[in-house]
Formats: C-alpha cells, sequence, structure tokens
C-alpha cells in the first residue's frame, strides 16, 4: 500500500520562502518519475514540477526559475523549494508518482497548504 506523505506548507509573505517534503512508502521510490502538483481553490489540480528517475526535472511556466523539485531516493523523500512566493501560489500541494499523461499515479493524500499573503 502507497503511502504520501507531506509536509511544509504554511503561511507566508508574498516573497517569503517554504521548502516542501514528501515521504513516500510501500513502493522502490527510485524506479518513478515524481511530481509535485497543486490544487487552488475553484481550479483543477495542475502539475507544478516533476524529476525523472534520471534527474531531469521540468516545471510549469508559472513557477519556472523560483521552484525547484529534488529527490533524495535512500529517504524515499520528495522536496519542493519554493522561493519568491506570490499570492497566486495559493494552494494545496500534493506529491505523486507522474503518468505520461501529467496525472497522478496513486489515489491523492491530504497535501500540505500553502497560503502567500500579506
Amino acid at each position: 500500500q502507497v503511502q504520501l506523505v507531506e509536509s511544509g506548507g504554511g503561511l507566508v509573505q508574498p516573497g517569503g520562502s517554504l521548502r516542501l517534503s514528501c515521504v513516500v512508502s510501500g513502493l522502490v521510490f527510485s524506479n518513478y518519475r515524481m511530481g509535485w502538483y497543486r490544487q487552488a481553490p475553484g481550479k483543477q489540480r495542475e502539475l507544478v514540477a516533476d524529476v525523472r528517475i534520471s534527474g531531469t526535472t521540468n516545471y510549469a511556466d508559472s513557477v519556472k526559475g523560483r521552484f525547484t523539485i529534488s529527490r533524495e531516493d535512500p529517504k524515499n523523500t520528495l522536496y519542493l523549494q519554493m522561493n519568491s512566493l506570490k499570492p497566486e501560489d495559493t494552494a494545496v500541494y500534493y506529491c505523486n508518482a507522474v503518468l505520461n499523461s501529467g496525472g497522478g499515479r496513486w489515489p491523492w493524500s491530504r497535501g500540505t497548504q500553502v497560503t502567500i499573503s500579506s
């Protein structure tokens, strides 16, 4: 049974930073392309960053240059460093393995809330 546990969210002012973590259990983490998704109120969930088994990363245009995704395979952990945060980054953030379609592979966990507000 796969478990995804996100943490690190919170309330920060515009321009601030946060680092999200996702600990994954129940699978061989290093075998999967992993990603961070987010869902803002009233909007669809979107993939914002992903990292392949090779280490190659991809970012949505809206976060490029501000967010950095990384993985630590021996710890089954995925990270998202978020800098220069904007109010429009406010959302619940989720991690998941990424399918070729861009969707998440496993059932969604509860995520971690990120709120950017002054």
